[in-house]
Order: C-alpha cells, then structure tokens, then sequence
C-alpha cells in the first residue's frame, strides 16, 4: 500500500482511453490542425465535452431563472442543483456560495470584506501566493493600516512549512491567507494542520485557502479544514471560461460586502443568474462521480466525488513517478544528462501533477519553443515575469519549465514527452 500511496496507480488501458475520449483536443490542436500534447493544464485546461456543450445548450436559452414561466422555473432548479454540487465540491454543510467573473475577483472580494471589517493589526500570508491573493492581501492590508507578514518557502519541499505560517500568526492577526497547492513546485501544503495550528494561536482567525490550482488534482474537505473562505476556477477544472467560484463560512459571509439592501446579510451573488456556468459546473461533478463509481458502488453523491477524485490522485501520481524515474525503456526526467528537476521532493504524495525543470544547454523560454516545435505544449515561469516572480525568488531560481499533464494523459503522452525531452537536452 506505501507503494501506491508514494507511487500512485495507473488507471486500466481500456478506462484511461475511455476518458480520453471525454475530453475536447488532448491529441490535436484544432487551429493548427496538427498532433500535440497539451502540458500546460496549470495555465489553462482541456475542456470535459458535456460540460462545454452544456453550457452552450443553456446559453441558448432566454429564459430568465428568477421569472416565473415554466422553462425560467427549470433554469432555478438546475441553478440550485449547481450550488448542491458546489457544496458537494467543498463538503460545504453550511455557509453562503459566492461567484464572480473569475476565481481572483472572488478572492479579492473576500479578501477585502475580511481585512476591512475583522479588527486586527497584522495580515499574514506566503511568498508563494497567486498575484490574486497576495495583492489583495497588501493592497487592503495597506488602505487599513495594517501589517503585512509574508512567510517564507521551504526550497526542498516547493511548498511553505507549516510553523513558518504559524510562528507570523498572533492575537492580532485579523486574516490568513495561503494558497492550497504550488503552481510552479505542486507543492500540497498541509492545510489541516495549518488551519488547526494557527487556531490554537487565535481562535478567531479568519482563514482564505486559494484551491485554484489544487482543485482539478484531488480531495478538498471544509469539514475537516473549516476556513473562511475558499476559491476555485472551473476552467482549470475542465469546465468553462468566464466564472469564479467561493465558499464562505458563516461568519464571513455576514460581514459588509456589495450586495443588493433587500437581500439576506449572507447574500453574495449579484445580477442575473447564469444557468449555463452553473449546469456546465454540475457537469463536472457528474463526471468525477462517474469515475468514482467504476471503484465505489455508494449511492452518495459526496462519497463517489471523493472515490473520483481519489483516483484522478492517484492516476496522476503515477504518471508523475514515470515522468521523474522512466521505466526499462525510457529515461526519466532525473536520469536525462543536461536535465534538472527543480524542487524535487521525494514524497509524491504531497505533490499534484505539476513539475518545473530547466535545461543546462538551453534557457526555459527556448526551451518551450523547442517543446512547441515538436508537438507538445508547455510553459515557462520566468522571475521577469508578475505572475512568477515573488515565487521564485524565494526559491533562488530564475526561471523553469513548467510540465503540467492532467488525469486524461497517458503512459504513452509521458514516454513521448520524456523522449522530446532527451532530444532538446542535446541540442
């Protein structure tokens, strides 16, 4: 069991096809009208087909789900369906749903409600956080006069270790803020004991988790990890562009925040509903509970997304130990002359499926050109870059290639990258 819980488990041949088939343009690219691989999954996402098709047959519709005609009725019902699910994505029991355009306008709107409203002198975030949630953070953190405490990561693990949250953490300390899972390392931070650690220190601390890049990887549980506040992108979770998704705790939800006088205290959500996004997002859990259900015969809704979920984990850790070690007949990215594997932490089980690596013969941006010429997609992280910078600066890396695979790859996707790899290292 040690092995497959470091190592992960392979999906059947004939169910890793099945899925394949589930998902828009894995092989191809359709402006191109050629092969290629798509790595690059952390930046954007292949697209389940049911929940794009979904979206657009509900799009199609005029009706408006707050009017009372039958089809706008219908419309109400799948909305509510939607947020049932949305629930069953967090394990939610209580607290209020929120949505915006996107996942970082949520996050600022929550961010900003918290540090405005919760007395306290100082915020506490990482050097790891999404552009998102650290600039929210200072800019709100600043208006109100408030200290900002950034910890520090750990350049073994990729991630940030827990005490180095918890020791920044204090009686005064109004909001944490801290990102679920590494965009650049995969890192998995240890939420659990963070969320319990630092409430030792303040009972009263509010908590934000940004899952964005966790969420399409594995299991996220507010009853275990109850935080006030939590964030996820469907399009990085194979659905649909144009929507953000938030929880908030009770408590949370409560606190002054732009809402329409007339509405509950805990209401969150402004404007005409949008049906399609969420019927695209139902779609979603549908489809991870399907999976679940070729492993688990329950009939809880919440027990077969935890059994998929469970299994895209462990699918996917196995297709990042055949990346790092290779095989018989294939060399892996830590046996390739001339390759570097950074933030290469041994536990693959705090790790998601994302890898950064660097070339001693190439830069990373070359790099990712020559990955593009021969058919496979991936991106770099550049320290000129906003959106990489802070992150590894603090890792003392200027920049990486990152390799991003989701569940719906192969063996065979990885052997072909490792044997391009092979290629560009002697150029």
């Amino acid at each position: 069991m040690n092995v497959i819980i470091n190592q992960g488990l392979l999906f059947d041949e004939e169910l890793s096809k099945e899925i394949k088939e589930l998902f828009y343009h894995v092989d191809e690219d359709p402006i191109l009208n050629k092969k290629r691989i798509f790595f690059d999954n952390a930046g954007g996402s292949l697209r389940l087909k049911k929940a794009n098709n979904t979206f657009k047959k509900f799009d199609e519709l005029p009706d408006c789900p707050e009017h009372s005609n039958y089809t706008a009725k219908w419309l109400l019902e799948v909305q509510e369906k939607a947020y049932k699910d949305i629930r069953t994505i967090f394990n939610a029991k209580s607290g209020s749903i929120v949505t915006s355009l996107t996942a970082s306008m949520v996050i600022f709107e929550i961010t900003r409600a918290i540090i405005e409203n919760v007395p306290g002198t100082n915020v506490v975030t990482t050097a790891l956080e999404h552009p998102s949630a650290y600039d929210s953070v200072v800019f709100y953190a600043k208006k109100m006069g408030k200290e900002v405490r950034v910890a520090n990561t750990n350049p073994i693990t990729g991630g940030v270790d827990v005490n180095e949250i918890a020791k920044l953490v204090d009686k005064d300390t109004c909001l944490l803020s801290f990102i679920y899972a590494s965009n650049i390392s995969g890192a998995i931070l240890d939420v659990e004991s963070i969320v319990n650690e630092c409430r030792k220190i303040n009972p009263n601390l509010y908590i934000i988790v940004d899952s964005v890049q966790h969420m399409p990887h594995g299991v996220v549980d507010l009853e275990r990890t109850p935080v006030d506040g939590i964030n996820f992108a469907p399009y990085k979770f194979f659905g649909t562009r144009g929507f953000g998704v938030g929880y908030m705790s009770e408590r949370a939800a409560k606190l002054p925040h732009n809402k329409l006088i007339a509405k509950p205290a805990e209401e969150w959500e402004l404007g005409s509903p949008a049906p399609s996004q969420f019927a695209s997002i139902s779609e979603i859990v549908n489809y991870v509970c399907w999976l679940g259900s070729k492993f688990n015969n329950s009939k809880d809704r919440r027990e077969l997304y935890v059994e998929g979920m469970n299994r895209i984990s462990l699918h996917e850790r196995a297709l990042m130990y055949r990346m790092l070690n290779g095989s018989d007949k294939i060399e892996g990215l830590r046996n390739i002359q001339g390759v570097k594997v950074y933030l290469d932490y041994e536990e693959l089980s705090k790790r998601d499926l994302i890898m950064a690596i660097g070339f001693e013969n190439i830069d990373c941006v070359s790099a990712v050109a020559e990955y593009e010429k021969r058919g496979i997609i991936t991106f770099e992280r550049i320290a000129s870059s906003l959106y990489s910078k802070r992150m590894l600066d603090s890792f003392g890396i200027q920049g990486v290639v990152r390799i991003s695979p989701i569940h719906c790859h192969d063996i065979n996707d990885i052997d072909q990258f490792l044997n391009i790899t092979k290629e560009i290292s002697s150029l």
